[in-house]
């Protein structure tokens, strides 16, 4: 993905990355190569640390910012870059108010990458050495402790998230977009503590949503992932990743 981005937006080094909704730093550190400067922004503490923590690890921590905030809070004093980045965050955001803000902080010929998994393809665990991950099985569990209706955080989405980003941004006076396709496939053993550290990171199961019944939850969900799988070890294929590409002027393109 990092070098399909290059290629397509011309990336030598320098330039400002701006991630909004960052996470632990995941899309951040995988782009900073490719960047004089990266600022990653995210409203969890607990994520920004983790990203920082990372950072270090990885030998860019003097390349990279870390801010806690919303993205509704931009511009935040942070700046103009070279491309913004939404790395399955953005339908989480008051999306006309970001969208417009973040086009406001791009630079002349900036784009704005859009990023997520493709979720049109079929993945099947079939001929992997290990049982699927029971995805199915986990939401049901979920929803007997949360309620029928996904959760988002502090809310619900009673009709799931919302989609048409493309509108979104075109009403921003983004140009475009172009769109590419990052092949996966890539089988991945994930075992069990993987599976119950992801259903944790979702903003529809994060461990506050269930208050006291945080240790049952888990307790139930490590005895369903250990009936769906003797061995401790769960096979998947990797998703491809979508890109759509935005830009500030059509000129660029």
């Amino acid at each position: 993905m990092a070098d399909d981005l290059a290629g397509a937006l011309g990336l030598d080094g320098r330039g400002r990355l701006l991630d909004v909704g960052c996470g632990p730093g995941t899309l951040a550190l995988l782009l900073a190569h490719l960047f004089g400067e990266v600022v990653g922004v995210d409203p969890d503490g607990g994520m920004i640390a983790e990203a920082r923590r990372r950072a270090g690890e990885t030998g860019v921590a003097g390349k990279t910012t870390w801010v806690r905030a919303r993205a509704e809070d931009l511009p935040a004093g942070l700046g103009t870059f070279t491309v913004a980045a939404f790395g399955q965050s953005f339908h989480w955001m008051d999306r006309d108010l970001v969208a417009t803000t973040v086009k406001s902080m791009l630079r002349p010929g900036g784009a704005l990458a859009h990023i997520s998994n493709l979720k049109t393809e079929a993945r099947s665990a079939e001929g992997l050495p290990h049982p699927a991950v029971p995805y199915a099985a986990i939401g049901e569990l979920v929803g007997r402790y949360l309620g029928p209706v996904r959760r988002a955080g502090r809310g619900v989405l009673p009709d799931g998230t919302p989609g048409d980003e493309a509108a979104v941004f075109a009403r921003a006076g983004l140009c475009g977009p172009e769109r590419l396709v990052v092949p996966g496939g890539q089988a991945l053993e994930r075992p069990s503590d993987a599976v119950v550290s992801w259903v944790f990171s979702m903003s529809s199961s994060a461990p506050h949503l269930f208050g006291t019944r945080r240790a049952g939850f888990e307790s139930d969900l490590r005895r369903l992932l250990r009936k769906s799988s003797a061995s401790g070890l769960f096979s998947e294929l990797l998703p491809s990743t979508e890109i759509f590409i935005w830009r500030t002027d059509p000129a660029e393109r």
